[in-house]
């Protein structure tokens, strides 16, 4: 195994925030969910190209037919956690959105110990159920409003996806680089997402500059700076660690939320971001006591 230098921890932390920035810029689209997301990916394998075609073209050349299966389905999780994650922000507010969508961290651990044989210190059992417990209070606390609930169980299956994602990741990253393993999934996260455009109709051009920009900034901030840092960290820490911290990012989100959008954050959703938190913490005490 190649010498590590970088603490992961710091690395995921980076990209928890880099992640955190997501909602907002989804809230700034004007454009259909499909589109906003397809742009975001379209961006992300434009900029990993060069790189892809340069130094890891012989990786790439070498990917096996069970390396292009795998990629093509993380991908198509990937393109399912975009598209209804983004619906999602468009009937509920951030807080309840990407709480929600945060519960991935349930569905991931119970997917690595079931499928990965991977097992889940009783401590950080109880971890999980105290940042759960949290995202619950925070989910609760949200007003909602009309349509609130259809976007809460949006979020809710963009949970289930992206934890699909991030186990598949788990596999992949033990032999593939980030750079091709991302790369291969992104593009068939774009191909799936250009299929379900087609399929609905719906046109990918013609939405103006802001939406360009708007793909731009998700494709930096949160996929190649959040979700390429998310896989790097599958090498060096578990799913279930990383989908724990993760759940940093409804916090981050919310206070964002609140600074540009006006979005409160009422008693009880400060009472359940600590509670994410110290769900977290415990949870890194866990997994250190583990290894």
């Amino acid at each position: 195994m190649s010498r590590l230098t970088t603490d992961p921890r710091l690395v995921l932390f980076l990209g928890v925030l880099g992640a955190s920035f997501s909602s907002i810029f989804v809230r700034w689209s004007a454009a259909p969910s499909l589109v906003t997301a397809t742009g975001r990916l379209g961006w992300t394998v434009l900029l990993l190209l060069p790189s892809v075609l340069g130094k890891h073209r012989a990786e790439l050349l070498s990917a096996t037919r069970r390396d292009l299966l795998m990629c093509a389905l993380s991908g198509a999780c990937l393109a399912l956690h975009f598209s209804t994650w983004f619906e999602s922000l468009k009937w509920t507010s951030i807080a309840s959105s990407t709480v929600l969508v945060s519960t991935e961290v349930i569905f991931s651990a119970l997917g690595f110990a079931l499928f990965l044989h991977g097992r889940i210190p009783r401590l950080g059992v109880a971890a999980i159920a105290v940042a759960f417990a949290g995202s619950v209070v925070l989910a609760l606390s949200d007003a909602g409003g009309s349509g609130a609930l259809a976007g809460d169980l949006l979020a809710v299956l963009a949970a289930v996806a992206v934890a699909a994602y991030t186990l598949i990741g788990q596999v992949q990253r033990a032999r593939q680089s980030t750079t091709i393993y991302t790369f291969l999934t992104y593009l068939s996260c774009l191909i799936v997402l250009l299929v379900l455009d087609a399929a609905t109709g719906t046109p990918v051009l013609g939405w103006g500059l802001r939406e360009v920009g708007v793909g731009l900034l998700l494709a930096v901030f949160c996929t190649l700076l959040g979700h390429s840092l998310f896989s790097w960290s599958l090498k060096w820490l578990s799913p279930a660690y990383v989908s724990a911290a993760k759940l940093c990012e409804p916090i981050f989100a919310s206070i964002l939320g609140l600074l540009l959008f006006g979005e409160g954050i009422g008693f009880l959703q400060a009472v359940g971001a600590v509670a994410v938190l110290a769900g977290v913490l415990l949870y890194t005490k866990a997994e250190g006591q583990h290894t």
